[in-house]
């Protein structure tokens, strides 16, 4: 239980700069969308633009955050030569990065479609490019436990993002979609800064052994990144093939902002996953291991259950985040955080290989699901559009986790209570579709305050049988 409460304790403080980063981040969407109208299809270019480089991410960081946790937590490892092997597998392939976009911007321009705007292509290239030699920095600090530390360094560029795009889009009025990509650029560049003094502190080694171990750890989790990401952004990358023209860029517009209502999902889900992955890895000797992790699968899917019910019970005023004539893609948001509850349980039940260096086995499971994705976006974007999209990923993730999930229970058993959790699901199925098919004519306020009463009884529902049941057991257990 103590471990649970230090899980609990460190999840709160990266949810604290997870969640309040994200929740002063959504009120650039609302900026953005009143600034910058549907129609002009600008923020469909900065939905685009950012999903490649959520993808580029993952390859320029190479899966070394997951494997400085897991050498740096081996006995007879220094943390800090595990740390400098990192930065500098990252540090080349970032150099080898901006090379190649630096010196072929003109066709690679042109291939994603940009051959007229490369200036965004070179700014992202560059936010990309920081973000990667941060990553490693940013994990040392978990492994660190100096979630504080973390948590600042995380809300101090949000702060100043928002700052930044405040006095550019509303004192200056300014409304090109030039300005969110070099505000960018300038914000990243100046937190970048404030890692120096780590940088200086760590006693700089390389070891060609453990290099080599730690890329032989690390592909398999690259290839799982690749997958895993293209599950979140292969939609937005997609889209603009599949829908050509002016009118793909508006309509991704519209899904990319209504996403933004969805993220509360994803917010819960890296909030939990800072805090779980060191955590995972430190306690993976104790004889009580197994029961922990399954513990902690169901509360994870409980709150997030949660969360869900709030989001979709109080979508009509959540939906003031965006502009109003970015609305008719609102329908798109319960099927995202479904999609997004899957990648968080799917992400839960991936420590089983992690633990027993069988990464190998995410890779497949990775592949497989991102395969279903794309080929459920390439088949049904051209008749559904956006709900194609939506609906691509709750099969991948669910695809990749079903995998895991049977898989795991043969090679790495855990008694997870998947009785109690089917309840949960139950419960939250039959309440959602009280909030959807709920009469549209009905007022705003009522609708609100049925939907208000629900999540209000799935909370007695998890006082009830998660506090209040186990301590009336304790009391009268002999």
């Amino acid at each position: 239980m103590a471990n649970l409460k230090s899980l609990v304790k460190d999840t709160a403080v990266y949810g604290l700069s997870s969640i309040v980063g994200r929740f002063l981040n959504y009120l650039l969407v609302p900026l953005y969308t009143a600034k910058i109208s549907a129609a002009s299809g600008g923020y469909g270019v900065v939905t685009n633009l950012y999903a490649y480089t959520a993808l580029i991410l993952v390859l320029l960081t190479f899966g070394m955050e997951t494997t400085l946790f897991r050498f740096a937590n081996k006995e007879g490892e220094k943390p800090d030569t595990v740390f400098s092997t990192a930065m500098l597998i990252v540090w080349i392939l970032t150099a080898v990065f901006l090379v190649i976009i630096f010196g072929f911007i003109g066709q690679i321009g042109e291939l994603i479609g940009y051959g007229d705007r490369q200036v965004l292509v070179l700014m992202m290239a560059t936010v990309v490019a920081l973000d990667a030699l941060q990553a490693i920095p940013f994990s040392f600090l978990r492994f660190q436990n100096r979630a504080v530390r973390f948590a600042s360094l995380k809300l101090l560029f949000i702060v100043l993002n928002i700052g930044i795009n405040v006095l550019y889009f509303i004192v200056l009025g300014k409304t090109d979609v030039f300005y969110v990509f070099s505000i960018n650029l300038v914000c990243t560049s100046f937190v970048t800064l404030f890692f120096i003094p780590d940088l200086i502190k760590i006693r700089w080694s390389f070891s060609p052994r453990l290099m080599r171990q730690m890329l032989s750890y690390s592909w398999p989790i690259l290839i799982l990144g690749v997958a895993g990401i293209l599950n979140q952004a292969a939609d937005k990358i997609i889209y603009p093939y599949v829908r050509t023209g002016l009118q793909g860029e508006v309509e991704l517009g519209i899904y990319g902002a209504c996403v933004k209502i969805a993220m509360v999902m994803a917010m819960i889900t890296q909030a939990f996953r800072y805090a779980y992955e060191p955590f995972v890895f430190g306690k993976a000797k104790d004889s009580d291991s197994r029961e922990t992790y399954a513990k902690a699968m169901k509360y994870f899917i409980v709150f997030t259950l949660l969360a869900f019910l709030v989001v979709v019970g109080w979508l009509d005023v959540l939906k003031y985040i965006i502009g109003r004539d970015y609305w008719e893609g609102l329908r798109v948001v319960p099927v995202v955080m479904v999609a997004e509850i899957l990648m968080g349980v799917y992400f839960n039940l991936s420590f089983w290989y992690k633990l027993t260096d069988r990464t190998i086995w995410g890779l497949w499971f990775s592949v497989a699901g991102c395969l279903v994705l794309i080929a459920v976006n390439i088949l049904f974007i051209p008749r559904f559009g956006y709900m194609a999209c939506a609906w691509g990923g709750v099969a991948g993730y669910g695809t990749a986790t079903l995998l895991s999930y049977f898989v795991g229970q043969r090679k790495f058993p855990i008694r997870y209570p998947l009785g109690s959790i089917a309840v949960y699901v139950l419960i939250a199925a039959l309440f959602t579709a009280a909030m959807i098919f709920m009469p549209k004519s009905w007022p705003t306020w009522l609708r609100i305050g049925l939907n208000s009463v629900l999540i209000l009884l799935f909370v007695a529902h998890i006082v009830y049988h998660e506090w209040l049941k186990p301590r009336r057991l304790r009391a009268t257990a002999p």
